[in-house]
């Protein structure tokens, strides 16, 4: 280990160079690869909620059907992936390492703003990549332990990084994402309801963005959802999101564009 330093990615720097994905030396032209789509996140009273869809494209084919975008980071903190799937995987598996390194040679856990700093490191080193095409774009949410409340982090292909307020979407289908959760956000908004608006949301983005994968009712693949509080990262299990998923798309039916916000 370099001295003085609790970055696991430092020590591959110094080490082995080769292993981190934003140093890999790409064959000349075009590369198609899968992409994974829309993440949306949204803070509730207690916490925040993390959820993607499940699609991965490749150009205008659909690559995977059933891609997992949403990963725990750490205990408290989950981080979503939009942008090439198989680099921003790795990059998700990175960043966990890095987080669990810091625990063990610290003997304490980063603080979520630590967290967020660090994971603009790695997305600043994946830069080279992105310029060919090769972006991650990643969003982060966890519980500030500190704070007592839940908090968001969206990225930009450089590291960029902004704190988002009550709500946010990236990837292909965040415009329309984005749209649904400005009309039905609401601060006082329990886990359930929270859980229910971000599958919404994700409904709304794949009826407008082709890239965005919509519950799937005939194959039963719905949207991954996790909820990080004052007691950690939890995942619904996939009959809680099956149940939210099959009441949306029953109330769908007679109402195709979603439940309607007031005008006043």
């Amino acid at each position: 280990m370099t001295p003085g330093s609790s970055s696991f990615l430092d020590f591959l720097e110094a080490h082995r160079p080769e292993l981190i994905p934003g140093r890999r030396r790409l064959p000349e032209g075009v590369i198609e690869a899968p992409h994974g789509t829309t993440i949306v996140a949204a803070v509730f009273d207690g916490g925040v909620v993390l959820a993607g869809d499940r699609r991965a494209t490749m150009g205008n084919v659909i690559a995977q059907r059933d891609m997992e975008k949403v990963f725990p980071a750490d205990e408290y903190s989950a981080i979503g992936i939009a942008g090439t799937a198989g680099l921003a995987i790795e990059m998700v598996r990175m960043f966990q390492l890095e987080l669990e390194h810091y625990e063990k040679i610290e003997g304490t856990v980063l603080s979520l703003e630590g967290k967020a700093n660090r994971l603009t490191t790695m997305i600043r080193g994946n830069l080279g990549m992105a310029m060919q095409g090769l972006a991650v774009v990643p969003m982060f949410a966890g519980y500030d332990l500190d704070l007592g409340r839940g908090r968001i982090f969206t990225y930009d292909v450089t590291g960029g990084r902004s704190e988002e307020r009550g709500f946010a979407a990236t990837g292909s289908g965040s415009v329309f994402a984005r749209g649904s959760m400005k009309k039905l956000h609401r601060d006082d908004l329990t886990a359930d309801q929270a859980a229910t608006m971000v599958v919404q949301a994700l409904y709304d983005a794949a009826d407008d963005d082709s890239a965005t994968g919509g519950p799937d009712l005939a194959r039963k693949i719905f949207p991954i959802v996790s909820l990080i509080t004052e007691d950690g990262f939890r995942r619904l299990t996939e009959a809680e999101v099956t149940e939210i998923a099959v009441s949306i798309t029953d109330r769908r039916l007679a109402h195709p564009n979603g439940p309607q916000a007031p005008l006043l």
